[in-house]
C-alpha cells in the first residue's frame, strides 16, 4: 500500500491534465507565458558562451605569437567588451525571466482566488455543515498561494534549468568530449544524493504543512473559546497540548534543515571531485607538451572549471524545485476539487427576477440532510400576504429548517414550496432572497462600523435612511451615545455590544432592506427582560404590513400571531390561533402550561 502511495505521489508531479487545467488560468496572459519560455531558451544558450569565449581568447592570443601586438590588444579589447555585453544581457534576461514568472504566478493566483471564492459563495449551505471553515480558508488562501510556486519556482524555472544543463553539457562535449566524460564520472553520486534529498525534503514539507494546519486550527479554536479555558482553569493543559503540536512543527522543520545541510555539502564535494579529476586528466602529460598545446590545455581547464560551476548551479536547486512543484500540484489538486464541487445552488431553467408580495404555501414538503433521516415530513401550511405565522416545537422538531427551505438555503427533496402561487424555483435566487430578511438568534456582526453592519456596505443606503430606521426600531439614542455614533467599530462578531444590542442592530438591517417576507428565528430567546421589551417593540414595527414567520422560544411573545404551527419530529401536529390551540388541550396547551410553571406564573 505504501508503494502505491509513493507511486501516486510521483505520478502527481507529472499529472499533465492537472497541470493543463492550472495553466489554463494563464491563458489571458499567454504573451507573458511565451515570453518566459523564450527567455528560458535564450538564457540556456547564453550561459556557456562566456567560458567558451575565455577559452577562445587564450587560444587566439597564443596563436598570434605576439602578445604585445596591436592586433592582440584590439582583440582583447573587443572580446572584453563582448564579455561585458553578454554579462549585462544575461543579467537583464534573468531579471525579466524572474519578474515575468513571478508576475504570471501572482496574476494566476489572483484570478484563481476570485474563482474559488465565487464558487464558495455559491455552495449549497450543507457544504458548510460538513466542511470545516478552516479547510475552506486554507484552500482559498494557503493552497492557492502554493500554486504561485508552480510558475515562479516550478514548471518554467525547471524547464529553464534543464535547458541550461543541456546547453552547458553540449558546450562541454563540443569543446572536448574526453574531458566532459571525465568530469561527469562523479555524477552517479550526485544523482543518488539528489534523489534521497528530494524524498526527504518532500516528506518533511508534508509534515510541516500538516503541522502548520494543526497549529492554525488549534490557535483559532482556542482563541475563540478562551473564555471557557480561563473559566475552567484549563490554561496549563491547553498550553501542554499546544507545546506538543509546536514540537511536531519544529521537528518537521529540523528534518528539512538536516536534509539541506547534508545535500549542499555533498554537491560541493562532487563539484570539487569533478574539478580535481578534470585538472589531473588534462594536466597529467603537460610536461610533454609544447607551448601551444600547453596553452590549449590551460584554456580547456579554465573554461571547463567555469562550465562546471555553471552546470552545478541548476543541479543544486533542481531537486528543491521539484519538491516545490509537487507541493504546488498537491495544492492545485485541492483547489480544483473546490472548483469541481457540483453541490451548488443555481437558478432553475426559466427562473426570472420577480418581486415578491409575500404569500407562502407548503405542499407535502419533505427534506433530509442525510438519506434515511427525514427532518421535515409531508408538511402542509398556507400563509397569506401580510399574515404572521409562529412556529413552535421542541429542539430538533424542524423549526429552523422550515425557514432555511423558504429562502432556498437548502433545497427540499419532496413536495412544493410556493411563493405568491409560484414554485420558489420560478424565482431567481437573488430575487427570492432580496424579498426576504432573516433575523437570527445568534446575530453575526462583521468588524467595522455600525453603519457598515446594518447596510452591509450597500452604497445605495444613505446615512439618513439608517438614522430613520434606527429611530423606528428605538435604538437611535443608544447608537448616538456610542463613541463615534454610527461610525463606532463593533469589533469582531460585535464583541463590544450586548446580545440585545446586536439583536436590535439586526432589526435595523432587516428594516433597511424593506422585505416582503420577514423571518425571525428565536430573536428573543437569549436576551434580558428589558432588551426583550425593546425587541418586541421592534418586532411590532417590522412585522407591520409584512408576511412574517416567527420561530418562537418564549411562547408568551406569539399570542397575536395569525396562525401558530406546532412541530414535532419534523411533522405538523397542530395549527391554528392561540385560543383555538389552547381549547384543543393538545401539544401546544402542554407547552404553554410547562412554560408557565417554569416561570412561576
Amino acid at each position: 500500500m505504501m508503494k502505491n502511495k509513493k507511486k501516486e505521489t510521483r505520478k502527481r508531479i507529472f499529472d499533465w491534465p492537472l497541470l493543463a487545467r492550472i495553466f489554463a488560468f494563464a491563458k489571458p496572459y499567454a504573451g507573458k507565458f511565451y515570453l518566459s519560455i523564450v527567455l528560458a531558451l535564450l538564457l540556456a544558450m547564453v550561459s556557456p558562451l562566456r567560458p567558451m569565449m575565455i577559452n577562445l581568447t587564450l587560444k587566439r592570443v597564443n596563436a598570434s605569437g605576439a602578445t604585445g601586438s596591436q592586433m592582440v590588444l584590439d582583440f582583447l579589447l573587443w572580446i572584453s567588451l563582448l564579455q561585458v555585453g553578454l554579462l549585462l544581457a544575461e543579467t537583464a534576461m534573468r531579471f525579466f525571466f524572474s519578474y515575468t514568472t513571478s508576475w504570471l504566478g501572482h496574476r494566476v493566483v489572483k484570478d484563481m482566488r476570485v474563482k474559488v471564492y465565487e464558487k464558495v459563495l455559491s455552495y449549497n449551505l450543507k457544504q458548510y455543515d460538513k466542511t470545516p471553515i478552516g479547510t475552506l480558508t486554507t484552500r482559498t488562501i494557503n493552497d492557492i498561494e502554493s500554486i504561485n510556486d508552480i510558475f515562479s519556482e516550478g514548471m518554467v524555472p525547471i524547464l529553464a534549468d534543464f535547458l541550461s544543463i543541456v546547453a552547458i553539457l553540449s558546450a562541454m562535449f563540443y569543446t572536448n568530449w574526453q574531458l566532459t566524460l571525465v568530469c561527469i564520472i562523479p555524477f552517479p553520486i550526485l544523482i543518488m544524493a539528489t534523489y534521497f534529498f528530494k524524498e526527504s525534503v518532500n516528506k518533511s514539507f508534508i509534515n510541516v504543512r500538516n503541522a502548520i494546519a494543526a497549529l492554525n486550527a488549534f490557535v483559532q479554536e482556542h482563541l475563540s473559546g478562551m473564555q471557557i479555558i480561563q473559566a475552567f482553569t484549563a490554561e496549563k493543559r491547553e498550553q501542554e497540548r499546544f507545546e506538543a503540536i509546536n514540537r511536531k512543527h519544529r521537528d518537521a522543520n529540523i528534518q528539512a534543515i538536516f536534509a539541506y545541510s547534508v545535500f549542499f555539502p555533498v554537491v560541493e564535494i562532487v563539484l570539487a571531485f569533478s574539478m580535481g579529476i578534470l585538472v589531473w586528466f588534462a594536466a597529467k602529460d603537460a610536461y610533454q607538451l609544447n607551448q601551444e598545446q600547453a596553452v590549449q590545455v590551460a584554456g580547456n581547464i579554465v573554461s571547463f572549471i567555469l562550465l562546471l560551476n555553471l552546470l552545478f548551479r541548476p543541479l543544486r536547486v533542481i531537486a528543491d524545485k521539484f519538491n516545490v512543484l509537487q507541493m504546488g500540484m498537491v495544492a492545485g489538486e485541492r483547489v480544483l476539487a473546490v472548483l469541481d464541487n457540483a453541490d451548488v445552488l443555481t437558478d432553475a431553467p426559466g427562473a426570472r427576477d420577480m418581486k415578491i408580495r409575500g404569500k407562502i404555501e407548503f405542499r407535502h414538503v419533505g427534506f433530509h440532510y442525510t438519506d434515511g433521516h427525514p427532518v421535515i415530513s409531508d408538511l402542509n401550511f398556507k400563509l397569506n400576504e401580510g399574515e404572521t405565522l409562529a412556529i413552535v416545537g421542541h429542539t430538533g422538531s424542524g423549526k429552523s429548517t422550515i425557514i432555511s427551505l423558504i429562502n432556498r438555503l437548502y433545497q427540499h427533496q419532496a413536495g412544493e414550496i410556493l411563493v405568491d402561487g409560484l414554485p420558489i424555483e420560478a424565482f431567481t435566487i437573488n430575487s427570492l432572497r432580496a424579498g426576504m430578511a432573516v433575523v437570527l438568534q445568534d446575530v453575526f456582526l462583521f468588524p467595522g462600523s455600525v453603519h457598515d453592519n446594518v447596510t452591509l456596505r450597500d452604497p445605495s443606503i444613505s446615512r439618513q435612511e439608517v438614522v430613520e430606521a434606527a429611530k423606528l426600531i428605538g435604538i437611535h439614542a443608544f447608537i448616538e451615545q456610542l463613541p463615534g455614533g454610527y461610525d463606532y467599530d463593533v469589533m469582531e462578531r460585535g464583541s463590544t455590544l450586548s446580545m440585545g444590542q446586536r439583536q436590535l442592530l439586526s432589526f435595523i438591517r432587516a428594516l433597511l432592506f424593506n422585505p416582503a417576507i420577514l423571518i425571525l428565528d428565536e430573536a428573543t430567546s437569549s436576551v434580558d427582560t428589558h432588551s426583550e421589551q425593546l425587541i418586541q417593540q421592534a418586532i411590532s414595527v417590522l412585522t407591520k404590513g409584512r408576511t412574517s414567520i416567527v420561530v418562537a422560544h418564549r411562547l408568551s411573545t406569539i399570542r397575536q400571531a395569525t396562525q401558530i404551527l406546532v412541530m414535532e419530529q419534523g411533522k405538523r401536529v397542530e395549527m391554528g390561533k392561540h385560543e383555538e390551540l389552547l381549547a384543543l388541550g393538545g401539544k401546544y396547551a402542554q407547552m404553554i402550561s410547562l412554560q408557565q410553571q417554569k416561570n412561576g406564573e
